[in-house]
């Protein structure tokens, strides 16, 4: 475990090797799973004020369901807020492109200049799920590791691309370029230790 800032990073973010592959997933972690994206409580006002510029980015069947859900949910199992999904199957927002390959409608308005919402912030850093201890005041950045994207370690491992260098995007958006700066240090670190061995 690493210590960054106030976050404790897991080190399979450093060590597992990760490049999203969506010629083989097809984008599949869009569809799969028994709940819809996690959101932080920020992103729910977002989504209302961005819905009607995203709109025309979605499909028929997400709209219905977002119409008929709400633009997010309780999952109540673990008590977090998500994207609600079509028929407990894709999330609402996914939409596929001309190829079959499965795209968040959010980001494709972003893409687009309709929006300035990218996605929401969890979609950006996967496969880094963050779990928050609100009672200790710390949060958690793990490797979710999903067969479904057996495919991107594959990918990762040849082009030797660690999971936290995938998301650096994703993690300067969430924690900000000094938290980045600081983990790459750590992990160039343990990279240097490692081959002292």
């Amino acid at each position: 475990m690493i210590i960054v800032q106030d976050k404790l990073v897991s080190d399979e973010l450093v060590e597992q090797r990760f490049v999203c592959n969506l010629n083989a997933c097809k984008g599949a972690c869009c569809w799969e799973g028994d709940y819809g994206a996690p959101l932080d409580e920020a992103e729910l006002p977002v989504l209302d004020s961005i819905f009607e510029q995203v709109k025309s980015f979605l499909s028929p069947a997400g709209i219905a369901a977002i119409e008929a859900q709400g633009r997010y949910i309780r999952f109540e199992e673990t008590k977090e807020w998500t994207t609600p999904l079509i028929d407990n199957g894709p999330c609402a927002y996914m939409v596929y492109d001309e190829l079959g390959i499965a795209k968040c409608g959010i980001e494709q308005a972003w893409k687009a200049g309709v929006s300035d919402f990218q996605k929401p912030v969890s979609c950006h850093l996967y496969p880094v799920r963050v779990e928050k201890n609100e009672e200790l005041g710390f949060e958690a950045l793990n490797y979710h590791e999903w067969d479904i994207c057996s495919a991107a370690c594959e990918l990762g491992e040849k082009q030797q691309i660690p999971v936290y260098r995938f998301v650096k995007d994703a993690l300067i958006r969430k924690y900000g370029v000094g938290f980045y700066d600081e983990l790459d240090g750590a992990a160039l670190f343990m990279e240097g230790q490692k081959q002292k061995k």
